[in-house]
């Protein structure tokens, strides 16, 4: 049986194309992101049900 990999912030900044200090932002609620990358990165935390 293989074990599933958990999804990493490094994982979400690839597929969202955005740094890792970015989804860390995004995550602690910071203003200096743009909506629109916010909103990428909130869109594939929710399709991972990623919980930091």
């Amino acid at each position: 049986m293989a074990l599933k990999k958990s999804v990493t912030i490094y994982d979400i900044a690839i597929e969202a194309g955005v740094s890792p200090a970015t989804v860390s932002r995004v995550l602690t609620g910071s203003a200096k992101v743009s909506r629109a990358k916010k909103e990428r990165v909130e869109n594939i935390i929710r399709k991972y049900d990623f919980k930091p």
